[in-house]
């Protein structure tokens, strides 16, 4: 799917939280927590120490009608969380692929949130895939869990390099066949 088709980012239902686009009050909150190492180190691409203005660069990429990747806000405010518990996007690749990254804040680990966030996503298909990949650090076992979970599929070793680590990373890779 070429990105200049989607444009509109919807909101995603799930049962304890929403999934919305970014806004540019959600920085400060952001900000903390993806300055945790923690979380840093789970992903490929954030920096630790967070630089300033890095979230809000971000927030703004996300809403540019032209850009390859959809970001979301775990927003558990309507139903007694916090307002932010984490993110979840979707970035476009060629034939109809996406391929899924999420965080949850540490306050919230080991709550299930990322399970629920990837099944929401999943069952929206935004992007409207045929297939959505996934890796996960190999040190990261509760992420490949949260995959497995929801039905993606394990396929095999690989690295990639991880900014806040500075340092190529052992990965594994899932895959996930959606039925339309």
């Amino acid at each position: 799917m070429r990105h200049e088709e989607i444009t509109v980012q919807d909101t995603i239902e799930a049962a304890r939280f929403v999934l919305r686009p970014c806004r540019k009050s959600d920085a400060g909150l952001i900000a903390m927590y993806a300055g945790d190492d923690r979380v840093a180190r789970g992903t490929r691409a954030m920096p630790h120490p967070l630089p300033p203005g890095s979230v809000e660069a971000m927030i703004e990429r996300a809403s540019q009608p032209e850009r390859s990747e959809d970001i979301w806000v775990i927003d558990g405010s309507a139903h007694g969380h916090a307002e932010a518990l984490g993110l979840i996007s979707l970035e476009r690749m060629d034939r109809d692929q996406s391929e899924i990254f999420y965080w949850i804040a540490p306050a919230f680990w080991n709550t299930g949130f990322a399970t629920e966030a990837v099944r929401a996503l999943i069952a929206a298909n935004p992007h409207r895939s045929d297939r959505i990949f996934a890796e996960v650090f190999q040190d990261n076992p509760q992420s490949a869990r949260v995959l497995t979970n929801c039905g993606f599929d394990y396929l095999g070793d690989a690295e990639a390099f991880s900014v806040s680590r500075n340092a190529t990373v052992p990965t594994w890779t899932y895959t996930l066949k959606i039925g339309k």
